[in-house]
């Protein structure tokens, strides 16, 4: 019987190579070095983007490879890193009579208000829009307040992941969750829209407002700002100086309170350390909406 040979033969060594190497790479680093699915998947989609060939019939478009990227890091989150910062969150006072009520979705837009008990830390239900406009429908007895129809709504910690959080709100059936921070207050709170735009992109319906542009370049070098900007990004895009901050504050919004040291009222002007000055062009009680940054002034020369 002829001998069968095993060998690799001498001039293909890139497999026997690659083995070995393989054997190294997790004798050293451990198994864990190995590539993962997710940074494969992400490997073939940037190559893909880097070519310049025309697009084949079938393949992925771009919007797809744009949601495969959200899909892929979607995970990496948290409940603390999304949804309706506390500064806006629309909500109701529980003892709110029922014509306020209806007053508040009209002007919200909203189909479910978080229901607070003296402070925004004590969220103690939600109300929906379906349940006020059944009784508007019928012509039914309003009740005095919102108590009486309140409904529940998620209480998750900001350190739940997203997929956990989508799964929960799957299986209990709810769209609202109310973010809690390590005190056991309101930190926030996330919608099912919000997670499903994590994936697909902003979803603007009729009742959304038209986005605002976040920074406005105006003449002589100031700009005007939406608070809600970040502060990275000012500094970025601004002035470096701006991003320095030793309080715990991400906005311009939160800047314009540490410095002000309360909520400042429309017109207020504040100096920042870089020399920057801060004009609050709009603000309620609550919060500060818009401002704009005025340049610091040229030093004038001895």
């Amino acid at each position: 019987m002829a001998d069968v040979s095993t060998s690799t033969a001498p001039g293909d060594s890139s497999s026997s190579e690659g083995g070995i190497w393989r054997g190294l790479r997790s004798l050293i680093f451990g198994t864990d070095a190995s590539e993962t699915l997710r940074e494969r998947i992400e490997e073939v989609i940037a190559a893909h983007e880097d070519e310049n060939d025309a697009p084949v019939a079938g393949d992925l478009s771009p919007i797809e490879r744009k949601m495969l990227r959200n899909i892929l890091h979607f995970g990496e989150r948290d409940a603390g890193d999304m949804g309706v910062p506390r500064a806006d969150i629309v909500a109701l006072e529980e003892n709110t009579p029922f014509a306020d009520v209806v007053k508040l979705f009209a002007e919200a837009g909203h189909s479910r208000l978080p229901v607070y008990r003296e402070k925004l830390d004590t969220i103690v239900g939600m109300v929906h829009v379906k349940d006020v406009f059944a009784i508007l429908a019928k012509g039914e007895e309003p009740p005095p307040t919102a108590i009486s129809l309140l409904r529940q709504p998620l209480y998750v910690p900001q350190s739940m992941g997203t997929l956990d959080l989508l799964a929960q709100m799957q299986a209990s059936r709810t769209h609202l969750a109310i973010v809690l921070d390590e005190y056991s207050g309101t930190d926030g709170l996330i919608t099912i829209e919000d997670l499903v735009e994590e994936i697909v992109g902003a979803i603007e319906d009729e009742h959304d407002e038209a986005p605002t542009d976040l920074f406005v370049p105006l003449d002589g070098g100031a700009w005007e700002a939406d608070a809600r900007a970040e502060l990275e990004d000012a500094a970025e895009l601004i002035d470096p100086r701006l991003g320095e901050v030793e309080e715990d504050v991400e906005t311009l919004g939160g800047l314009a309170f540490v410095l002000a040291g309360e909520v400042p009222k429309q017109g207020t002007c504040l100096d920042h350390p870089s020399g920057w000055r801060i004009e609050i062009i709009a603000a309620d009680t609550r919060r500060v909406l818009r401002l704009r940054l005025h340049p610091p002034l040229p030093a004038v020369e001895e």
